[in-house]
């Protein structure tokens, strides 16, 4: 004998693993751990304060360009 099925519960849980199933693909293909994240924006970082630092006092800026221009 057959069981009894319940349709809504049925269609609910069905809809759950679709989207599960998406949700996993899409953290296969976007998705990046907390450190990884962490990483890049310390090396951004580290990178902007380098060149901030090595920065020659002499040579114009974009910004002082601005300034010129009415």
């Amino acid at each position: 004998m057959a069981d009894i099925v319940n349709l809504r519960q049925f269609r609910k849980r069905k809809a759950k693993d679709a989207k599960e199933q998406t949700a996993a693909e899409h953290r296969i293909v976007f998705g990046r751990t907390k450190t990884e994240k962490q990483f890049e924006e310390n090396a951004g970082r580290k990178t902007g304060l380098f060149l901030e630092s090595n920065r020659l006092e002499g040579q114009p800026s974009a910004s002082d360009d601005d300034k010129d221009k009415p």
